[in-house]
């Protein structure tokens, strides 16, 4: 780079000295011009020469070119337009608007605690026949999943149909004996249905007059098994699990945000995921929760979307990479080529003028992408160099060295 520099600088002198009408080379130096060696700036010489170190061709460099600004960089920079092009140095102004960052993130896919209901009996029995052998199974609403033997769920039946048969006929009795036999009815047919009987039950019942010894369990919800907690001849108390059920046409994805990405992201951002199984398709999905603690191992946030799963494809436990698309808010932005790094601090180049350019301190916000936040020190609006900028910087440190500002 010190060599371009010193090309640049030959170019820029030749320029110069192209401009000066009526005079010789020699007639054009300035009191305040000196030569010096682009690798070994403390090499000065008011005469051209090569330097005694390294044998590089000296250059000339006007001290009034350089001024030392905060930033740890020269003020101010005048490049020709020759001088530019040589440089690559190109400009565009800065402007303000929303910017969208894509926080990259690993996960998997867990079921949906929400969509989950567990199967359990609602009477003490012994387990007499399972329908559903294995986890992963399929069931529908209403389907048989068990068989009990249950003597309270027989005594059950019995009252019912002792009820029923008790109950005053409405041509025989009076009327408060006809709404005291319906009541008891009613009472047991309730009691049935507390107990998990379905109405097609509790009907056939009625109809057959016949009390089952092994009363048949029925899946409330529709869903996949993913826990199965009873085995044959197992005697159960009422309450207890005997199936977990999830509905899986909507899944979660469990994914691991670093603490540096938390300040971007809010509920609802778009997540795209995709899934090694299915390398062609993407799926989509929202922000649903961002944790709020970290995990101190992995320094990292939980955070949770929720997919469609209509079609089932998506299974729990399958690995995914996700990215959350966080919009930012509206601010000043700038390409992040421009930015020039200075220490602990950042600046930009400003051109000032045609061929003039300044070197502006900013505070950088948060990165989108190929560009910057710049929460302050710059202007909508104002020109600053895109490509380019660590050649005006290198010249700029340069000339601040031939001038004497070395401690920089």
């Amino acid at each position: 780079m010190a060599l371009l520099t010193a090309v640049l600088l030959m170019s820029c002198s030749h320029d110069t000295d192209n401009h000066k009408t009526g005079k010789t080379a020699a007639n054009s130096q300035s009191p305040s011009d000196y030569y010096t060696c682009p690798m070994h700036p403390s090499v000065k010489s008011d005469k051209p020469g090569v330097c005694p170190i390294c044998h590089m061709t000296l250059v000339k460099v006007s001290q009034l070119q350089a001024e030392p600004g905060s930033s740890g960089l020269a003020a101010s920079v005048s490049l020709s337009p020759s001088k530019q092009v040589l440089a690559n140095i190109s400009t565009t102004p800065a402007e303000s608007r929303s910017l969208i960052r894509e926080i990259p993130m690993a996960g998997k896919i867990d079921y949906p605690e929400s969509n989950t209901q567990q199967i359990t009996t609602r009477f003490a029995g012994r387990i007499e026949k399972l329908s559903v052998s294995f986890v992963g199974q399929h069931v529908r609403q209403g389907d048989p999943v068990a068989e009990v033997y249950s003597p309270d769920a027989i005594t059950a039946q019995r009252e019912f149909l002792v009820a029923r048969g008790s109950s005053p006929d409405r041509t025989q009795g009076v009327e408060s004996s006809i709404q005291n036999g319906n009541d008891l009815v009613e009472q047991s047919k309730l009691k049935l249905r507390f107990w998990g009987f379905t109405d097609s039950q509790i009907e056939e019942l009625a109809a057959t007059k016949a009390v089952k010894s092994l009363v048949t369990i029925h899946s409330p919800v529709s869903g996949t098994i993913i826990r199965k907690n009873v085995e044959l001849q197992r005697y159960v108390a009422a309450g207890d699990p005997l199936f977990d059920v999830a509905d899986l046409q909507t899944v979660w994805l469990q994914l691991d945000a670093y603490e540096s990405d938390l300040g971007a992201l809010k509920l609802g951002d778009i997540i795209t995921a995709s899934i090694d199984a299915y390398p062609a398709e993407t799926f989509k999905g929202a922000v649903s929760f961002i944790g709020s603690v970290v995990e101190p191992s992995t320094r990292t946030v939980r955070v949770r979307a929720t997919l469609n799963n209509r079609d089932l494809k998506l299974k729990p436990e399958m690995f995914a990479q996700a990215i959350v698309h966080a919009p930012l808010a509206k601010a000043i932005v700038v390409p992040s080529s421009a930015v020039i790094a200075t220490g602990k601090r950042s600046a930009v180049w400003v051109e000032v003028s045609p061929g003039h350019f300044e070197a502006r301190p900013v505070k950088l916000g948060q990165r989108a992408g190929e560009f910057y936040q710049v929460l302050e020190g710059l202007h909508e609006g104002e020109i600053i160099a895109v490509t380019g900028g660590y050649l005006i910087d290198s010249e700029s440190q340069l000339q601040l060295a031939a001038s004497g500002e070395e401690g920089h």
